[in-house]
């Protein structure tokens, strides 16, 4: 049996559906904890979503769990250690979602440095006057200094529309990539250095105990005061309270956040009450022909681990060897 967690787009539970007996959940919101922890004792297979916590105690629960796929590129929320220890592969999703997720980095950016969320407040709220020389100024984006941290496939991707507005490249990550630095004219600096030179910095790095509050009190210190911060990967990269200090005493211009901490972030929260920081609920791949990619990459990675095959994309390669 393969056990799925929320219903998935496009095509993947018809190619699930193929191989086995499916069971979905069809509830409201994430499958509950109690409900998985129940359901998974049957499971063969585990088709998975970025809200489901796949733990060792999950993992202990489920004795016929022979490989696990989630609909998602960052597995933050699966204990890979424990998986490998079990022999279970685990699928994501890197790379169909790349460019879609940069279009939302670069939109963010822009919504932020150009206030545009400001922007239409104004006008909704029936502001709208005469045209004034200082109302609502932003800062360019075209031919400032974009700083990336973490400068993988999306990073790579929101380099080459910067590139495209005249922006000088500045990256910061554990490896060199000299066929950015070639293509684009990226220069790589450590974290401090890209802080300290960036107009706009968007974090693309992934989530893990190394990165967590990478962006905290002391880096956002090291900012430019009419600097734009935006997080499209994962919301605990960003301490929320120092970034709110930080917007609110004018320490950094704007942010732009796809990601919080915490996820969900609601309408009372400090962060959401602020004019200078655009937040989106999570929407990097939320373009439809993305998630429907997305969706079925993730199926066929569970089919091939479950006739015995190597997976398109191993997040735990290593449990091949």
């Amino acid at each position: 049996m393969i056990l799925v967690t929320r219903r998935p787009p496009g095509s993947a539970l018809e190619l699930l559906r193929e191989q086995d007996r499916v069971a979905v959940w069809e509830g409201d919101g994430a499958m509950p904890r109690t409900e998985m922890m129940e359901r998974i004792a049957a499971a063969e297979a585990l088709y998975c979503m970025l809200t489901d916590q796949i733990d060792r105690e999950l993992l202990d629960a489920a004795p016929r769990l022979s490989v696990i796929s989630t609909m998602a590129v960052g597995v933050d929320n699966i204990d890979l250690v424990a998986c490998t220890e079990r022999g279970i592969p685990v699928g994501h999703t890197p790379g169909v979602l790349t460019e879609a997720t940069a279009d939302m980095a670069f939109g963010l950016l822009l919504a932020a440095a150009r206030r545009i969320g400001e922007g239409i407040e104004h006008v909704r709220r029936d502001r709208w006057g005469e045209w004034q020389p200082d109302l609502l100024l932003g800062s360019d984006v075209h031919s400032s200094v974009i700083g990336i941290v973490g400068l993988g496939r999306i990073g790579a991707a929101v380099a080459r529309r910067a590139h495209g507005f005249g922006m000088s490249i500045v990256y910061a990550g554990p490896n060199p990539k000299p066929d950015i630095e070639a293509e684009l004219g990226a220069v790589r600096r450590d974290l401090s250095g890209l802080l300290a030179a960036a107009d706009h910095v968007v974090i693309t790095a992934p989530l893990n105990p190394e990165t967590y509050h990478l962006i905290n009190e002391r880096t956002l210190r090291l900012m430019k005061p009419n600097a734009t911060l935006v997080n499209i990967a994962r919301g605990p990269l960003v301490d929320t309270d120092a970034l709110v200090d930080a917007l609110r005493s004018g320490r950094i211009a704007a942010a732009g956040l796809d990601v919080t901490d915490p996820e969900p972030l609601r309408a009372e929260h400090p962060l959401a009450r602020l004019a200078n920081c655009v937040i989106t609920p999570h929407l990097g791949s939320a373009a439809a022909a993305t998630r429907a990619a997305m969706a079925e990459l993730a199926a066929r990675n569970l089919i091939l681990a479950r006739n015995g095959e190597r997976m398109e994309a191993c997040a735990n390669p290593q449990v091949y060897a």
